[in-house]
């Protein structure tokens, strides 16, 4: 079975950065529809940035639509299919020294997996960003940020090792994919629970408020579109559960200290 060392994927590169020890990279998908089965020499995270993508191993297929952040690790064998003309990912690649000095466990994750974490898909978004810029301030603020992945890698994996009441997996189910507007009430009338308990027991299933991790799903749904689609700012707010443009250009601003259209300009110069 193929092995790819560092820095190797199916596709053609775009661009590509390294951080001592940290390899970000941006691929188009435009060659195989479907790749050889394959493993990698280091772990990666694949950030979907557009078209529909498919990752396979032995255990489960995974759909990963634009937007999609997928785990491989790096002992896991897996191949990946092309669903759409177009598609591109963003690579988060790191080498197992840096993963040593930094006291961050090599196995980051249990075996390979599609992230549903809104925290996670937001330093994404912020880490592409840098990516991007590529400034005077890149430097510290990558570093800055991997370290902010790996810290909420580690709770991830925390909160997952729990044995979580039975309808945690159903709140997570409904945060993550239900377009109706959220809301306490519609939550505990779903659950069947009241909506004190729920207040109270998401922050510990959850690792941020209930509140939180509601703004973030919504931040993660539109930085999607902003990525994909031609849609004005007003249409995204309203699709992705914000009361006005203007509530999402705060709440957004407030996570990425830019505002969307700025986000999205930067964006689209590399798409």
């Amino acid at each position: 079975m193929k092995i790819l060392t560092k820095g190797k994927y199916y596709g053609s590169k775009d661009l590509e950065v390294s951080y001592n020890g940290i390899l970000l990279s941006q691929y188009n998908y435009n060659t195989k529809r479907k790749t050889d089965w394959h493993y990698h020499e280091n772990p990666y995270f694949m950030y979907v940035l557009q078209g529909n993508m498919m990752d396979c191993n032995k255990k489960v297929k995974s759909l990963c639509p634009a937007g999609s952040l997928m785990f491989n690790n790096w002992q896991e064998a897996h191949y990946g299919s092309k669903h759409s003309e177009d598609a591109s990912g963003f690579h988060l690649e790191f080498e197992r020294e840096w993963l040593l000095k930094n006291e961050i466990p090599l196995n980051l994750l249990e075996g390979s997996q599609l992230i549903e974490n809104p925290k996670l898909h937001l330093l994404f978004a912020k880490l592409y960003h840098e990516f991007l810029i590529s400034d005077d301030y890149s430097d510290v603020s990558v570093e800055v940020l991997l370290l902010q992945i790996c810290d909420a890698l580690g709770n991830l994996k925390h909160t997952n090792a729990q044995k979580n009441p039975s309808w945690v997996a159903s709140l997570k189910e409904l945060l993550h994919y239900d377009s109706t507007t959220l809301s306490l009430e519609y939550l505990s009338q779903e659950l069947k629970l009241h909506p004190v308990h729920i207040s109270r027991a998401a922050s510990k299933h959850l690792s941020m408020s209930l509140g939180e991790y509601i703004r973030q799903h919504k931040l993660r749904k539109a930085i999607s579109l902003l990525l994909n689609s031609n849609d004005s700012l007003t249409e995204i707010a309203y699709q992705t559960g914000f009361s006005d443009q203007s509530h999402f250009n705060r709440v957004f601003k407030s996570i990425f200290n830019s505002s969307p259209s700025a986000y999205r300009k930067t964006i689209h110069k590399h798409l």
